[in-house]
């Protein structure tokens, strides 16, 4: 897996609508959670997709942006997407180019590694943790991502509410 202080390579992979999303697109608005799964639909995926999806509001509140990865196609992640309702983008690498150049590719090439990348609009890798079977992990290292931009003030206020 790439490490932290490296730098993310530039890719392009169609989402689970068929639009196709480059790395660059996807850090225009600010830093970027990007996290790699093995298959939809799976235990330890969905439940993985359910934590992000549950703290999604929080991710965006700090103005962070989550993209799930896996290499399966389009119609599957619209119906992960629609069956789970989650509210982030999925990409579709179906050969793992994606996978293999971020050094996710599974053990022999056999699936995908989950691993989550927090990586700044520079496109710098930020922080990196990898845990196929203790999935709670993940949601804690988002969560961290969360608090350490709170405390920078990062969070935005709703200014509706007034």
């Amino acid at each position: 897996m790439l490490k932290a202080g490296s730098k993310a390579p530039e890719f392009i992979l169609p989402d689970d609508s068929g639009k196709d999303t480059s790395l660059t697109d996807l850090l225009e608005d600010g830093p970027l959670i990007l996290y790699f799964y093995p298959a939809d639909f799976t235990p330890g995926c969905t439940k993985e997709a359910c934590a992000i999806r549950d703290i999604h509001d929080d991710l965006v509140a700090v103005g962070l942006k989550v993209v799930g990865v896996s290499p399966q196609d389009e119609e599957s992640h619209a119906r992960f997407k629609e069956k789970y309702d989650l509210p982030f983008v999925l990409l579709c690498d179906e050969d793992k180019t994606v996978a293999k150049m971020f050094d996710v590719d599974g053990p022999f090439g056999v699936g995908v590694r989950r691993v989550t990348f927090l990586i700044a609009q520079d496109k710098k890798i930020q922080d990196a943790v990898m845990a196929d079977v203790r999935i709670g992990r993940h949601e804690e290292f988002i969560r961290h991502a969360i608090s350490l931009r709170e405390a920078a003030g990062l969070k935005d206020i709703d200014r509706s509410r007034n």
